[in-house]
């Protein structure tokens, strides 16, 4: 990669810390929000459905917006109101109805990250320089290692400071995405590949490559936000465990070991068929998903959840590049953008679906309701075995 872009890519990690803090940190205050707010699992559960629900309406926009405000100004704009959605989730539930105040920082957050997923990947993929799935998971491990720094810090700190003072940590974490705005005003970007705006969303349908590819996607986004988004509430109120010590051994080591993932493939990716690594890495996920819900002690539960973020390490990443490569049409936009709402489908149902199970089920006690809600999720890595199956042995795919 030619010496001038390394900013461009330096900015574009950051851009997934920012998403990594955007998407991860309420998640941390569901418990202070259920106990100070009087906010219901199933409440919590919509709060990650609004996430990605507005992530997907963003999506659908930036298909063809990208192709007019160019990927400077998307950049620019998607960091401007990720920080906004940060600072207002400090205050807003504090001046107005607390949960109508979340819901609006929410959204706010979610518009910003629904931009920085559409426009930060086909940045990255259209620099110069071989190896893309390499590159992809690269720059997909930066979303794990944000979050697991967002997540040992505002542990730390929440320790620190006491629950009561939750608010300041949103205001003090939008100081990223500010930094990053003024980043992306700066570093060089290659232009849309003329090739990549002529390319209609309906010519990518005409191969079940793409239909296969979406529904990887919606199983992808929601094995991996299932697990995550509740991992932290689930260590705390079903296994018994202080929330120091759950976070730490619950979503910081997912966070890490997706993180590890990721790296891992990034270096050594060209040795490995993607495809298969997809089979064996859903088919993990289905193990860990299993160990969390059914393991009799905490310590195993807890290592099914960290366990679970290596088996859906290379899910988003993967299919993204493998998809890329079969079309092989410039780094369109549109193909990422699709690919990216297909994702932000699972990863409203995941979590969605955990949290009203576990609402449904609260009448046999707390533990049990949220193993219920996670057992349900279970579904996706299932669903997503039988599908990356179908790819591996599909004849038509000769590129990935």
């Amino acid at each position: 990669m030619k010496k001038s872009y390394k900013s461009t890519l330096g900015a574009c990690y950051l851009g997934y810390i920012t998403q990594a803090i955007t998407v991860n940190l309420a998640t941390l205050f569901f418990v202070i929000f259920n106990t100070d707010f009087d906010v219901s699992y199933a409440k919590l559960g919509n709060l990650v459905l609004i996430t990605f629900i507005t992530q997907i309406i963003v999506d659908a926009s930036m298909v063809k917006l990208t192709y007019v405000i160019g990927y400077r100004a998307s950049a620019v704009a998607a960091h401007a109101v990720s920080a906004a959605g940060l600072i207002m989730l400090g205050i807003l539930p504090y001046v107005m109805d607390a949960y109508t105040g979340i819901v609006i920082s929410v959204i706010f957050y979610a518009i910003g990250g629904g931009m920085t997923e559409v426009v930060i990947s086909p940045i990255v993929d259209s620099l110069p320089g071989d190896a893309k799935t390499s590159g992809m998971c690269l720059l997909h491990s930066f979303y794990s290692w944000g979050q697991l720094f967002l997540v040992a810090v505002s542990t730390v700190a929440l320790r620190i400071i006491g629950g009561g003072m939750w608010f300041m940590l949103p205001i003090c974490w939008s100081a990223v995405p500010l930094f990053n705005m003024f980043f992306f005003m700066r570093v060089p970007l290659l232009p849309i590949p003329p090739e990549a705006r002529g390319t209609h969303l309906s010519e990518y349908f005409k191969s079940p490559v793409m239909y296969i590819s979406v529904l990887l996607m919606v199983c992808g986004g929601a094995s991996e936000m299932a697990m995550s988004q509740w991992a932290s509430l689930f260590a705390e109120e079903a296994l018994g465990i202080s929330k120091v010590v759950g976070d730490l051994l619950g979503p910081c080591l997912f966070a890490l070991c997706m993180g590890t993932g990721r790296v891992i493939y990034g270096l050594f990716g060209h040795k490995i068929n993607i495809k298969k690594a997809l089979v064996g890495c859903s088919i993990l996920t289905l193990l860990c998903y299993a160990l969390t819900v059914f393991a009799s002690l905490p310590i195993f539960s807890l290592a099914g959840c960290a366990l679970c973020g290596f088996g859906v390490s290379l899910m988003w990443p993967g299919i993204l590049s493998m998809t890329s490569a079969f079309f092989g049409d410039g780094s369109s936009p549109a193909l990422f953008a699709f690919l990216a709402l297909a994702g932000d489908v699972g990863c409203s149902l995941g979590p969605w679906l955990t949290g009203s199970i576990s609402d449904l089920m609260i009448s046999h006690g707390t533990s049990a309701a949220l193993r219920a809600g996670l057992a349900s999720a279970a579904v996706f890595p299932t669903a997503m075995i039988l599908l990356s199956v179908i790819m591996l042995f599909m004849k038509e795919n000769k590129k990935i």
